[in-house]
């Protein structure tokens, strides 16, 4: 059903011209359309399309009236508007609701009378949220590797979090601007922070374990960023690390070539471009050939082809120095990946902030 033009489309001029009674009119006439429609859904599919139609996210027609009325009109108007608005929104949610049980008991006591044998109403189940289906994604494939997974606390210490992995003090990364830092309760000594990154249980591993290293660390991290499509100021991460006699680049390209081609699919490509982070040296950004044109170039990859992925690198000696590795024996490699990311080119996703909205509708589309 087509969302008529004389109710959203609305001119500025035409809003404006308006009179709070000339509003309370058309209001009134919504709502009788609703009421009507709403009589003549007499199923579920019907009233799923009723509901697209009036409150559905993207074409709903309370967001048009709340985009072409609500918006554009003047103040004196908005405060006609705005609450008119929020009645008839609750009037036509509470409605679909009750008739939505209303239709689904009648089903079930249709069947009933009809039928003994036929199944029960199925009811909904809990299921793994996209992020933790895309962690389970990342240790399957590592753990097929031989890695093993490990763990660390949260709130961590300067020492953890940048001294020991060769971040220096006058690094950006250790301002206030970009770090949450705990404020020191009386008689304390060490400062503590939320870390930034999952890299401090690297440090705390090979304080406890002598060489071979290999694990990942799967964990959340801190920052201070302002949430919005692509940012958060809680986001996930895992953390790879690989320490062992004769470790080369070469070994360390192609385990993040075959776990790359493992999670997106075969076709896709890598590339691997010079960088620089303090705890790797040599340093390399890791890139993948865009999955959504295939590297022939699109809006997503802005026509380069690529999509930059990750950080990573061969491990700095001057790390091994915290944990008394030998750095002349040893060597290896560790990279950190961002688990929403991921997940959000995996699934076409182009909201970061979808993750932590509970809204039943998205997280429904990967049970």
């Amino acid at each position: 059903m087509p969302v008529p033009l004389d109710y959203t489309r609305r001119t500025l001029d035409e809003i404006r011209a308006g009179s709070p009674e000339h509003v309370e009119k058309l209001f009134s006439d919504l709502r009788a359309d609703f009421d009507e429609a709403i009589v003549l859904a007499k199923d579920e599919s019907a009233l799923e399309a009723l509901r697209v139609l009036w409150v559905g996210r993207k074409a709903g027609r309370l967001n048009d009236v709340a985009d072409h009325w609500l918006k554009p009109a003047p103040v004196e108007l908005k405060r006609v508007i705005g609450p008119l608005l929020n009645e008839l929104r609750s009037h036509v949610e509470s409605a679909l609701k009750e008739r939505r049980l209303g239709a689904l008991g009648a089903a079930a006591t249709q069947d009933l009378s009809a039928d003994l044998s036929l199944p029960g109403v199925s009811r909904s189940i809990g299921t793994r949220h996209i992020l933790r289906q895309t962690m389970d994604d990342f240790e399957r494939i590592f753990l097929s590797l031989g890695y093993t997974i490990a763990t660390g606390p949260e709130i961590e210490s300067p020492y953890y979090n940048f001294e020991a992995l060769n971040i220096p003090e006058t690094h950006p990364a250790r301002d206030t601007m970009d770090t949450f830092y705990l404020d020191l309760p009386p008689g304390a000594l060490t400062q503590y922070l939320l870390r930034t990154h999952t890299s401090p249980v690297q440090v705390r591993t090979m304080e406890k374990q002598p060489p071979p290293v290999r694990i990942i660390v799967p964990g959340k991290v801190y920052r201070r960023d302002n949430p919005d499509s692509t940012h958060s100021y809680m986001f996930h991460q895992v953390e790879g690390l690989a320490v062992d006699t004769d470790i080369t680049f070469c070994e360390f390209k192609g385990t993040i070539e075959y776990f790359i081609r493992e999670f997106f699919g075969p076709k896709v490509k890598t590339r691997f471009r010079p960088s620089y982070f303090p705890f790797t040296e040599p340093s390399a950004e890791v890139d993948a050939s865009c999955i959504f044109c295939d590297g022939a170039g699109c809006r997503i990859c802005k026509f380069s082809g690529w999509i930059e992925l990750f950080g990573s690198g061969m491990v700095d000696p001057a790390v091994y120095g915290f944990v008394n590795y030998d750095a002349k024996k040893y060597c290896g490699f560790a990279f950190g990946l961002g688990v929403d990311r991921f997940a959000m080119l995996k699934y076409g996703i182009t909201d970061l902030q979808l993750f932590f909205q509970n809204d039943v509708r998205f997280l429904r589309q990967f049970a």
